[in-house]
């Protein structure tokens, strides 16, 4: 009798490890069709986040450079622009859930792409074409780098998927590679925290190294958050797990602090600096975290990692050849420097200056019209005559000053007049 079953158990057997053996390349095609999804959102949200972003800076614009009472807010076009960031953000987010955090990352530089073609496009100054392709041809090639690397990372991006669920990243959160890519980010974290507050080390790097590593947590609860989401929207509820709500916690908290230091880099550097050296540092952090945290490149080979590798090479040299072409903003002096002139003497008595700030504006030696303000009056004459004595033992004052009244001053233009 077990002899005459035997054949038939390893007859029913064969459909099915035939059936096993075809559900791997179908899971194959599933996760490239993923990546698929999660890039073409990622590059579509830094696209519109593009251009919201330059549209609410044109509105800004428009208004400084016409007579318009109305604020920014009350404009169609600043609404506009909230609105395309807001889709953006959300095209980002749900990016995320979908591609692996480490291929997600790079594809910022799409930003940096469309921020450059709308300002190529939207120039007002008018070039001839030789001018044109000399001022703009490391634009140009740099664009041209950056969308070959994109290419480059979207083919051999990492191809590793699983489902967001609270069991797996608690499993990760606790996995000894992570605690240990922890300890050394804090490690890091405090000690560029103590060099940038207590030893005033106010280097670029020094900043957007603190904002990388803030950033790398922030995508890395991103990703969680947004994943457990996808996966409660497909039937299995995530968020009773309370990994969901610490993720939660976890990802606003590192993107305030992270927005804090962004605005106090920008108070002291250049746009296309942060731009260029942010985007290099968040990004090579980013991908270590994520090949920490989730794993990202495990089971790749060789190959597709380097060539991963050489995409993220690519993509860096492309925005930072960007970058490189945008003009420096010159700083706004005011005043006049009085010390700085041939043959003037310092006039400072005590430290009081000669030339005083009117009310907290800039109204003296200032480019603005303040004819309206009846406050100013005639100004004092400045250095007046120096009187020599003869006795040598009687010091004189180095200079004398002539204060005149308001009341004077008209008297004297009475009697002019009347000459």
């Amino acid at each position: 009798m077990e002899g005459g079953n035997s054949p038939n158990l390893q007859l029913q057997q064969l459909p099915l490890a035939t059936a096993a053996v075809s559900v791997q390349p179908h899971t194959d095609s599933f996760s490239y069709k993923e990546n698929l999804i999660g890039a073409l959102l990622a590059i579509f949200g830094h696209l519109v986040i593009s251009i919201a972003l330059n549209l609410q800076k044109y509105s800004h614009i428009r208004l400084a450079g016409s007579k318009d009472p109305r604020a920014y807010f009350k404009t169609k076009t600043w609404w506009c622009g909230l609105f395309l960031l807001v889709l953006g953000e959300l095209g980002v987010f749900s990016s995320y859930a979908f591609a692996p955090l480490s291929l997600i990352v790079p594809l910022s530089a799409v930003s940096v792409i469309a921020s450059a073609i709308i300002g190529i496009i939207f120039i007002k100054e008018k070039w001839k074409p030789k001018d044109f392709l000399r001022r703009y041809v490391l634009s140009f090639v740099g664009c041209g780098l950056a969308i070959v690397g994109t290419y480059l990372l979207i083919t051999f991006g990492p191809n590793s998927h699983e489902k967001m669920t609270g069991e797996n990243i608690t499993r990760h959160l606790v996995s000894w590679p992570f605690l240990l890519y922890v300890l050394v980010e804090i490690v890091m974290f405090c000690l560029l925290l103590y060099f940038y507050k207590e030893k005033n080390a106010n280097y670029i790097v020094v900043i957007l190294l603190l904002v990388a590593l803030l950033g790398s947590m922030t995508v890395v609860t991103v990703k969680a958050v947004a994943g457990m989401i996808v996966v409660s929207i497909q039937g299995n509820l995530q968020l009773d797990y309370p990994i969901f709500y610490i993720m939660l916690v976890c990802m606003i908290a590192t993107a305030i602090f992270q927005a804090t230091f962004l605005a106090q880099a920008s108070q002291l550097y250049d746009s296309s600096q942060i731009a260029s050296i942010g985007y290099i540092l968040s990004t090579t952090v980013a991908i270590t975290a994520g090949a920490t945290f989730y794993l990202d490149f495990t089971g790749e080979d060789v190959l597709h990692i380097c060539m991963f590798a050489l995409g993220c090479l690519i993509a860096f040299l492309g925005v930072f050849l960007i970058t490189r072409n945008r003009k420096k903003s010159v700083p706004f002096e005011p005043y006049i420097s009085m010390d700085a002139m041939p043959g003037m003497q310092n006039m400072h008595d005590k430290g009081i200056a000669v030339q005083p700030d009117l009310k907290a504006s800039f109204s003296y030696g200032a480019l603005e019209n303040n004819d309206n303000m009846p406050e100013i009056y005639t100004p004092a004459t400045l250095p007046i005559v120096q009187e020599q004595h003869g006795s040598k033992g009687v010091s004189a004052p180095p200079y004398r000053v002539l204060e005149h009244s308001k009341k004077d001053c008209e008297v004297e233009s009475i009697h002019l007049s009347k000459k």
